[in-house]
């Protein structure tokens, strides 16, 4: 993607939920200035790059800390550019963001994404244009297909303990559909040491469903155990997140918070070399 596009559709896109993510009681009154909310850049590391894999390490994710919004970004977003950082196919945005007691992203616009919201701690509260009002939190997974355009916000529920969730963003299969929300919870006892399908292609079996050919999969892994991973579609490629402790994916050492981007393979083989948890997905590595 060329960088007046990029810019374009990702940040300027974007300014609502990155530029105006306030507290949702002071957005109108006090709006924040793109100088007022400055990210932090940081330089452009190479990436670890061998011949169907790419690393990318937890210290080198973008970051913006605006006091009541810690941010990670894995891929270029709103004022964080890396060009060698766009997406991972149809993967556009992995964002890993804390947000302080009773604060949260104002009302904001999407159309055409889709959008997954994944808890690890805490309780996130979601309103939309659409008339849904509800509370996610961990062991929770939602999926907002933006689709012709949708509007919602999203804020801490609890005024004395942060939240942290994943914030993803998905190119679409169709364009222009209408958009929709779903919601739905997950045992994580399901997850331990086997693999939990979370996000699934409309009409699965199993997972919400995503308006796009696309897996997502969660597992938790007891220290020296191995899971192997068959890649579900022909050209899909899969990009592996590590929530928590220390992996080993096809010879490869990954921690906490580190990425890795796995095409032309038809599985991958993971050893857990401490207690840890991985969220997997399986997506095109083609954008149409």
């Amino acid at each position: 993607m060329e960088r007046k596009e990029f810019l374009k559709k990702s940040l300027l896109g974007a300014a609502a939920t990155s530029l105006g993510a306030v507290i949702i009681n002071e957005l109108k009154a006090n709006p924040l200035s793109a100088e007022q909310v400055g990210f932090n850049h940081i330089p452009h590391p190479k990436n670890i790059v061998m011949t169907n894999t790419i690393i990318h390490k937890a210290a080198t994710r973008g970051h913006a800390n605006h006091g009541w919004l810690d941010s990670h970004h894995t891929f270029s977003f709103a004022a964080y550019y890396n060009p060698e950082r766009m997406h991972f196919g149809v993967l556009r945005v992995l964002n890993d963001d804390i947000v302080q007691g009773g604060m949260g992203f104002g009302t904001h616009p999407h159309d055409n994404m889709e959008i997954i919201s994944i808890p690890l701690s805490g309780d996130l509260e979601h309103k939309d244009s659409m008339g849904n009002t509800a509370v996610i939190k961990q062991g929770d997974i939602q999926i907002m297909s933006a689709g012709t355009g949708i509007q919602h916000s999203e804020y801490n529920r609890n005024k004395a303990s942060e939240v942290n969730f994943l914030q993803i963003w998905v190119f679409p299969k169709q364009r222009n559909i209408q958009p929709r929300y779903d919601q739905k919870t997950f045992a994580t006892d399901d997850r331990m040491n086997k693999w939990q399908q979370i996000v699934s292609p409309e009409g699965s079996a199993e997972g919400i469903d995503i308006n796009q050919d696309a897996w997502f999969n969660m597992t938790r892994l007891s220290k020296g155990k191995t899971l192997e991973y068959t890649i579900q579609k022909k050209g899909n490629g899969v990009y592996a997140f590590i929530l928590s402790g220390d992996i080993t994916i096809n010879g490869q050492a990954l921690n906490k918070r580190d990425g890795m981007g796995i095409q032309d393979t038809d599985k991958i083989t993971l050893t857990a070399d401490s207690d840890a948890e991985v969220l997997l997905m399986d997506v095109p590595m083609t954008v149409s």
